[in-house]
């Protein structure tokens, strides 16, 4: 997980102009540093900082909020070095451990962090056994007001609900339970409401990446919706954007912004191969004659029904793809089944399993409806980060549904692998259509942030520019690279979409260069930007 530091030793040269007094020569040369300006905070009062935002405001890293990443979380940070030029304190709602994770009355409801296992991230659990989550939404939460307002799966529109913090909606899904932690007395008080009521002298708002994230990381299937680009506050982005810019700044408040980076450029999307499968492993590839043959019978109808490019087919010299449903194919299968049934050789096929002929009928539907929108996956799909765990494993529910529908257990298991047997369903993978649907929606948030900024004379950080460049090549900072890939990249933490401490720093550096260009501040000029190397790159799993 730690990244590569590369150290340069130089070596000063030292030139000397000729003097008529020995004394006038410095016998002991040492390397004289130019001197920097003092710090100043040009137009900006950073007496009372406020932040708003989601969990990228809030400090989430490794799948979790705890102690130690709300410490070195990027508005933290920033605070820190705000402190230098007439900044105030900074109050955090702090968890009450390194755990992570969230509980509701004594049940989990969020679970610990993520470790480095070794090859990959594992359960903080899996390495030092079973632990309890100390911190309680319904027992013990901080008391306020605080200055770092990032909730965690906040979308903009969330930001000005009522009740988005009373506990009593937790259960209903109409409440955050990392919000119910800042309420207090006041329930039903907003996001926007809290932060505006401490009268802030400066802003930071951080917003948006879970309005398109949320489709993301469920793979497109619908069940976390894009929020609509238009629409009243509360109900569109731009609606809901500009009422919060408005609110902030109404009485002249300075702040800075950041936009949404495109987010299928982080880990979580790029790590998992679309062929993951390996025929080296005996798991895999003791079963591929088997199942090219069952496909081989699949492929024909395929070839018969003119689209031959939904054949499937593993390969026993390389690595192999997995096998998803698409649900912009046609559904071919009413059609599948009806020539199954209606093939001389079927009958044979269906008893080479065992199963009488009075079966094929049957056999020839579920083909049908299994492979009925089903395709090889290729380079351009995306797979959730999960999914990982997912391939290659035994479907519980597709058993049952197979053995209830009358197959043996030992073939309905077989017909229930995933991605292999059993297509990958729509949550675990993005396709080309709905990552477009991704960048749509990210384009347009970005121009309503670009032009509500610059129209409030706001500070803007040009965030998907920065992941971009992460993304392709990576962003040298002091001694360091840092890249997006996930564990060696330094920036991205274990769950693949939040970053490293490291990669906070990285971001509070591009926050402070964007305040220096539009308030006259000087947190680069007069060296005040974080060493990145200072912050690490992961906790172990033996953190206090």
């Amino acid at each position: 997980m730690k990244n590569l530091k590369y150290l340069y030793i130089s070596l000063g040269l030292l030139a000397f102009t000729a003097c008529n007094d020995p004394e006038d020569v410095d016998l002991d040369p040492e390397v004289i540093a130019e001197e920097l300006p003092a710090l100043n905070a040009g137009s900006v009062d950073f007496s009372n900082y406020v932040s708003l935002g989601n969990s990228l405001t809030a400090g989430f890293t490794d799948g979790a909020l705890f102690q130690a990443s709300q410490t070195l979380s990027m508005p933290n940070l920033l605070s820190q070095k705000f402190s230098l030029a007439g900044g105030g304190s900074f109050i955090q709602p702090l968890t009450n451990d390194n755990i992570g994770g969230l509980a509701l009355a004594g049940t989990r409801i969020q679970g610990p962090r993520l470790v480095f296992g070794g090859a990959g991230p594992v359960s903080l659990e899996s390495l030092i056994g079973d632990v309890t989550v100390t911190t309680d939404i319904a027992l013990n939460n901080p008391t306020g007001p605080f200055n770092n307002l990032g909730v965690p799966g906040a979308k903009s529109f969330h930001l000005l609900a009522p009740g988005y913090g009373n506990i009593a909606n937790v259960q209903l899904g109409l409440a955050n339970p990392y919000f119910v932690r800042m309420t207090g007395s006041t329930p039903d008080v907003s996001v926007l409401q809290m932060a505006v009521a401490q009268a802030p002298s400066f802003f930071s708002l951080w917003i948006g990446n879970n309005d398109v994230l949320g489709y993301a990381t469920t793979g497109g299937d619908g069940t976390n919706p894009i929020t609509p680009v238009s629409g009243a506050p509360g109900v569109g982005f731009d609606g809901s954007y500009g009422a919060l810019i408005a609110t902030l700044t109404a009485g002249g408040t300075q702040g800075v912004v950041a936009n949404i980076p495109n987010v299928t450029d982080v880990p979580h999307f790029t790590t998992v191969p679309h062929n993951p499968l390996d025929p080296t492993n005996p798991d895999f590839g003791g079963q591929i004659a088997t199942l090219n043959g069952i496909f081989g019978q699949l492929n024909q109808v395929y070839a018969f029904l003119g689209v031959p490019e939904r054949s499937i087919e593993f390969s026993t010299t390389a690595a192999s793809e997995v096998v998803i449903r698409d649900e912009t194919l046609t559904d071919l299968s009413a059609q599948i089944a009806g020539v199954l049934i209606a093939s001389p050789t079927f009958p044979a096929f269906v008893q080479s399993f065992g199963l009488p002929v009075e079966t094929a009928p049957l056999v020839a539907g579920l083909l049908g409806n299994t492979y009925g929108q089903t395709r090889e996956a290729t380079a351009d799909d995306l797979f959730v980060l999960p999914s990982s765990a997912i391939i290659g494993t035994v479907n519980v529910e597709s058993v049952g549904a197979l053995m209830e529908a009358g197959l043996p257990q030992t073939l309905a298991g077989q017909f229930s692998v995933e991605g292999i047997s059993l297509p990958l369903e729509d949550k675990w993978v993005l396709i080309p259509s709905e990552q477009a649907e991704i960048a749509a929606a990210t384009e347009a948030f970005n121009q309503i942030i670009a032009a509500t900024a610059n129209q409030a004379g706001l500070a803007l950080v040009d965030a998907n520019t920065l992941l971009n460049q992460l993304a392709n090549g990576g962003i040298t900072s002091g001694d360091f690279t840092l890249t997006s890939s996930l564990v060696t990249g330094s920036a991205f933490s274990l769950d693949g979409i939040h970053p490293t401490a490291r990669g906070y720093a990285l971001l509070a550096n591009e926050f402070m260069k964007a305040i220096d260009a539009t308030y006259g501040s000087n947190f680069e000029a007069s060296g005040n930007l974080l060493n990145v190397g200072d912050y690490p790159t992961n906790y172990p799993a033996t953190l206090q």
